[in-house]
């Protein structure tokens, strides 16, 4: 306890760190703020909770901001979703590629792009958004608070990507992410009283069991989120002058779960697609209607077992194009390093492919586990609300966003000379001083 208290004392004797901090605060305040500010022409009074399916987990992942029809309701989401889309054609497309590869002009364009296609899909979101809210809670002409509703919802998305870059350049960083981990993270004391009060005295001791088995799910979680790889890499000796220097020897992390909380993303928008489509022969199908009431709830076992495997099949998928053994070959080529035992070219890239194909597959179905937890824990008895934060895309994006503003923080103290968060001085799997190259 004494260690904490000094650690919190040295960290806001930083006077650079404590204006991050107190920035970071104060942005986060606003974003919260603007999270409970109705839309104009909205009765509060009359809304339905939709907390089913895509609704329930896009109001989880905003913190409420969805069911509340609030200027955020569509938040940071449109921002992730044009992210990914320029991400998909920084693959496909030569000139996205020649873009990515000219540095920090090049990062500024796509940024740029990104922007653009985000208004564009928050215009588009915000008309489907609107279709969501009942008829009895707007209080005006319908049309007139389209048109407002529109403007209002994409300003607002504009608003809170600003925001998140505001934490990232003045703040302790991950913006976006923080933004999106504060929405998660806010409802968790209300689900963690409301599992409490289903529970009452009798329920006592499994309520605390709870606790303890979501304790070791976010070890679990921490665990496949740290998970790195070592590659061992050997640099050649190099002459500057009369002085000849011994060859280095450091290491390229791959981590095993690459792919982070995308495959469980896109899986879950595929999930719908069933329900959705055998809607439309429900009346006149019996197996339709099978399938729609089949995949329409998610603590079913075909569902779950669908969801895993598009789970599994997503984390190759997104590996692949995140991670380019042929440009780490060639970096390591150019760099003068080299795997030991390894010729360079070719066969350094296949060897570091088929290490990422041996480890992804161990950390795929990690992920599929942890995804499925939530269902398992419903089944259990445990309340919809407080089973969100047993796995699935909540706890794996709070804990990526903590131990990332972790390691910020402890950047500073260490770079200030004061003793880390950490016992060791640095979170293990994020040393920074044996990390040859990023991919």
């Amino acid at each position: 306890m004494k260690k904490l208290i000094t650690t919190f004392k040295n960290i806001f004797a930083i006077e650079d760190l404590r204006i991050r901090i107190l920035n970071t605060l104060g942005f986060i305040a606003i974003f919260r703020l603007g999270s409970y500010v109705v839309l104009p022409g909205v009765d509060p009074n009359r809304l339905q909770s939709n907390s089913q399916g895509i609704f329930g987990l896009l109001d989880t992942l905003l913190g409420g901001a969805f069911s509340n029809a609030s200027i955020f309701a569509l938040g940071i989401m449109p921002y992730i979703s044009a992210s990914i889309v320029l991400q998909l054609l920084t693959i496909a497309v030569p000139y996205f590629q020649k873009l990515q590869k000219e540095g920090e002009s090049g990062r500024k364009k796509i940024n740029q792009y990104t922007r653009v296609l985000t208004i564009a899909i928050t215009a588009a979101q915000s008309f489907g958004f609107i279709q969501t809210i009942n008829a009895e809670a707007i209080v005006v002409d319908p049309f007139w608070f389209t048109i407002s509703s529109i403007f209002i919802l994409t300003a607002g998305t504009v608003f809170c990507m600003w925001l998140g870059e505001k934490i990232t350049d003045k703040g302790i960083g991950n913006g976006i992410s923080m933004l999106i981990m504060i929405g998660i993270a806010s409802r968790l004391p209300g689900a963690i009283i409301a599992e409490a009060l289903s529970k009452r005295l009798n329920g006592a001791l499994i309520f605390i069991l709870e606790l303890i088995i979501l304790y070791f799910v976010v070890m679990a979680v921490v665990m496949l989120t740290q998970a790195i790889r070592r590659i061992p890499i050997q640099y050649a000796k190099q002459v500057g002058g009369t002085t000849q220097y011994s060859g280095q020897r450091q290491f390229i992390p791959l981590k095993v779960n690459a792919a982070g909380v995308m495959p469980i993303i896109f899986a879950q928008s595929l999930m719908f697609l069933p329900s959705l489509i055998a809607s439309i022969w429900r009346d006149t199908s019996d197996m339709a209607n099978y399938i729609g009431t089949t995949f329409s709830d998610y603590t079913s076992w075909q569902y779950n077992l669908l969801f895993g495997l598009l789970i599994l099949v997503f984390t190759y998928f997104y590996t692949a194009i995140s991670v380019n053994p042929d440009q780490i070959s060639n970096d390591l080529k150019r760099s003068g390093g080299f795997i030991p035992g390894i010729k360079p070219g070719l066969a350094t890239s296949e060897f570091i492919g088929g290490i990422l194909d041996r480890i992804t597959l161990p950390g795929a179905i990690f992920l599929a586990v942890i995804a499925i937890l939530p269902s398992i824990a419903m089944l259990l008895g445990v309340t919809r609300e407080f089973s969100a934060f047993f796995g699935g895309t909540s706890l794996i994006i709070m804990v990526g966003v903590v131990l990332d503003t972790i390691n910020q923080v402890e950047s500073y103290l260490l770079m200030k000379h004061y003793d880390g968060m950490m016992k060791s001085g640095k979170l293990k799997g994020r040393s920074q001083n044996n990390i040859a190259m990023a991919s």
